[in-house]
């Protein structure tokens, strides 16, 4: 299912070059401004600064993405104050991702970007336009690292704490 998934993306995505061998995401989290879903614009990293980052590539349509919502908002739900802030990006059309989101609602912000060659999701290495798609950003800044598919029940602690460790 997620690689249908993928190939569906792709395919709605002609403009996206085939991607190199070897796409590395940015040494650190470049500045992103992107829309809230009241349209107020928001800057990454600026609007959490000094916080771990999960930043999550997602869309309304997309089975694979819809069904790690659950892991991503338990996971959000229990972060301290001061603990890893989960970012949903949905790119896709702001009216479909108003809509998803009523009748399946989080807690973590979500913010809204435009599929296309050079979204945010590729310019934080997501070379082939699939999702959904994770990165886990430091404190700092730093890319630590990045994750093609949906997390499973239980997943994203672990991930997210070994994200020193290689892939």
């Amino acid at each position: 299912a997620a690689a249908g998934a993928a190939l569906e993306y792709q395919l709605n995505r002609p403009d996206v070059p085939s991607p190199p061998a070897a796409a590395q995401p940015p040494a650190t989290l470049p500045q992103l401004e992107l829309q809230a879903l009241d349209g107020r614009e928001v800057q990454l990293p600026q609007a959490w600064a000094g916080r771990p980052l999960l930043v999550n590539f997602w869309a309304s349509w997309c089975a694979p993405c819809v069904a790690e919502m659950a892991e991503l908002q338990r996971f959000s739900a229990q972060q301290p104050a001061n603990g890893t802030q989960v970012i949903g990006i949905a790119l896709d059309d702001p009216a479909a991702v108003a809509s998803f989101l009523q009748a399946h609602p989080v807690t973590y912000p979500i913010l809204l970007d435009r599929p296309g060659p050079n979204d945010s999701s590729a310019r934080l290495g997501n070379r082939d336009g699939a999702l959904p798609y994770s990165v886990l950003v430091a404190a700092d800044g730093r890319v630590l690292r990045q994750r093609l598919g949906p997390f499973a029940a239980g997943e994203i602690e672990a991930w997210a704490l070994s994200g020193t460790a290689p892939d």
